[in-house]
């Protein structure tokens, strides 16, 4: 009987799958089913009592709503940022291009303080919008800011490689046959952009929805005002409401899942899309 031996790409890969799964279900697998099973012990009318309280609700809208206007905001403004890097040749570009990924690097909560002392009252632009009637600081508008400087790079850096690839001879063929500027770019630039824009939109608004340290220094945390629901949840735990912390993770957890099959979902129409144009 002759021995038939299966060779694999990988070597060890039954092994490196195994510690895989093993570190996988430790880190993040064991940790995120405790936190549903702590939820499942409250019984269904503590659970439903503990996620629609008024003051849960309010943090619900406020951190899903301004998530959602700040990555908005951000992917026309980043789509804007990501354009001028790629198309354009200008003094400092190269700063401005590091300068995108400062919120990657900053400490969370080192941004919030700093925004927190730029939009006061008394803070260089604060001090300029308060005889205007705007105030920014300890706010749901100071949320939104915080939002907004955490998510952009997440727009820029998924369009700007899509821009970079993007074939001139398009752009010149549509000029050639008459169309104006925008036609040229309603139906053939933004076509091909519109997945990576979308891609950077779900993940631009998925950081937010998560986002605490930024947050939390600049909202003034009013009660069913300027709330966050991450910090609903570590003033639960405070309170050694831990059943009560983790029904309402459990609500956030269920959010992030779908943001997650989203984003995927986003991710291979795009890398689809792209196959087809190459």
């Amino acid at each position: 009987m002759a021995y038939t031996r299966t060779h694999r790409v990988l070597p060890g890969f039954g092994l490196s799958l195994g510690f895989t799964l093993a570190y996988l279900s430790l880190i993040v697998l064991i940790p995120l089913s405790a936190v549903f099973i702590k939820s499942a012990g409250m019984g269904w009318e503590s659970f439903v009592h503990a996620v629609t309280s008024p003051r849960v609700v309010a943090s619900y809208k406020l951190s899903f709503g301004a998530s959602l206007i700040a990555a908005a905001i951000n992917v026309v403004f980043g789509l804007l940022l990501a354009w001028g890097l790629v198309r354009y040749t200008f003094p400092g570009k190269k700063l401005v291009d590091a300068l995108i990924d400062l919120p990657f690097a900053l400490p969370t909560a080192v941004a919030g303080i700093a925004l927190t002392a730029i939009y006061a009252k008394n803070g260089w632009i604060g001090q300029w919008l308060e005889p205007l009637g705007i105030q920014v600081a300890f706010t749901p508008l100071g949320v939104l800011v915080a939002l907004v400087f955490i998510g952009l790079p997440f727009i820029v850096r998924t369009v700007q490689p899509i821009l970079e690839d993007l074939d001139a001879e398009f752009e010149e063929a549509a000029a050639s046959l008459g169309a104006s500027r925008w036609q040229t770019f309603r139906r053939v630039v933004f076509p091909t952009l519109l997945p990576a824009l979308l891609t950077g939109f779900a993940l631009a608004f998925a950081r937010a929805v998560g986002e605490y340290g930024s947050v939390i220094f600049i909202a003034g945390n009013i009660p069913l005002v300027s709330e966050i629901t991450p910090l609903m949840i570590i003033t639960k735990l405070e309170q050694y409401d831990y059943a009560g912390a983790t029904a309402v993770a459990s609500v956030m957890l269920v959010f992030s899942f779908t943001l997650l099959l989203i984003i995927n979902g986003l991710q291979a129409w795009t890398s689809r899309r792209m196959g087809r144009q190459t």
